[in-house]
């Protein structure tokens, strides 16, 4: 069996700053650092989990609780996640609660987060008086768009400005009749009411009225519905000039039904989407996006969890973070 010492020796450090490295401790440079990855690779060195478990009280792993896991863009978190994670030493576990009251009080009960020195969660069926009436001893870092209670660090991407702009685009090119597939007519705080905020807002803005008639709703943000949603409005004979999708899925179906009724993009038909996952730079055409900002909410989420997870029992709850990060439009050839 390969030990630590063994890794140090190949490495010429200390077995302290091996452990160190392994724990993604600060205080490690750079090229020390890869000596010692390089070291742990060459060798075939695997932790001990277990019993780093009970000597430290921690296990080195870092839950991930997500609504869905199919989608392309938890799937695009959940890699940047995994990366960021790994750059500080820890491994991920993904759930997925499928977005079910049920599922999700599972996922966050006491016992079921023991099993992790800290947890990111995406919620979208409790909310902040469910929170309030449960036990916390594990650190959460919460994602996405349900209040949570101020205890908790939250962390979030500009769903109304990231619209906001997108819709703002698509009428500055001259659009008049621009469709939302995706929306809601309803303002909530879930996903799609947000984004459906800032699309009105974006009309708001050029003192024109939203046709409701353009507002449609979805039962699911997937590429079948954003191609069903197309094409009934067409079979309608509805006018519209633009769609924006509140997701790249929705878009990419939409962009598969103007394809299949014959209509032109961007000549006759704009599109936009919102997620810009790696598949928009691979449609015919190329897919317009808001790019919600994946990188940078991966690393201040393991930012906050690693702080959390430091100073776990401390109480500080003067130093609770709620975020909202930038997002931007990534204008493709799906769009003038």
């Amino acid at each position: 069996m390969v030990r630590m010492v063994d890794v140090a020796r190949a490495a010429g450090v200390s077995t302290m700053t091996v452990s160190n490295v392994i724990n993604g401790r600060p205080g490690v440079g750079a090229d020390t650092r890869m000596r010692v990855l390089h070291a742990i690779d060459e060798l075939g060195y695997q932790v001990n989990a277990t019993a780093r478990s009970l000597r430290t009280g921690r296990t080195g792993a870092i839950g991930v609780v997500l609504p869905e896991l199919d989608s392309p863009y938890y799937a695009h978190l959940s890699n940047r996640l995994s990366a960021a994670a790994q750059d500080r030493g820890r491994h991920l576990l993904v759930e997925r609660t499928g977005g079910t009251r049920e599922r999700e009080l599972e996922a966050i009960s006491f016992g079921h987060l023991r099993r992790y020195d800290g947890a990111i969660v995406n919620l979208v069926r409790l909310d902040a008086t469910d929170l309030d009436s449960l036990r916390f001893e594990t650190p959460v870092v919460f994602l996405g768009e349900s209040p949570v209670p101020r205890r908790f660090d939250h962390v979030m991407m500009d769903n109304v400005g990231g619209s906001r702009d997108a819709t703002n685009h698509l009428l500055g090119t001259g659009a008049r009749h621009v469709v939302i597939v995706g929306g809601r007519h309803e303002d909530t705080e879930d996903m799609a009411s947000l984004r459906t905020r800032g699309f009105r807002q974006a009309h708001g803005d050029r003192g024109l009225q939203v046709d409701e008639g353009l507002v449609v709703e979805v039962r699911t943000y997937s590429w079948d519905e954003g191609y069903r949603a197309v094409t009934a409005l067409h079979e309608a004979r509805v006018a519209f000039d633009a769609v924006f999708c509140v997701t790249d899925a929705l878009a990419m179906g939409a962009l598969r039904a103007l394809a299949d009724l014959g209509l032109q993009v961007p000549g006759e038909v704009q599109v936009i989407g919102f997620d810009n996952g790696e598949e928009a730079d691979f449609l015919i055409p190329r897919l317009s996006s808001v790019e919600p900002g994946n990188d940078a909410i991966a690393e201040l989420v393991l930012d906050l969890l690693e702080r959390r997870i430091r100073t776990a029992g401390a109480g500080d709850l003067r130093s609770q973070a709620t975020t909202t990060v930038n997002s931007h439009l990534v204008l493709r050839e799906s769009t003038r």
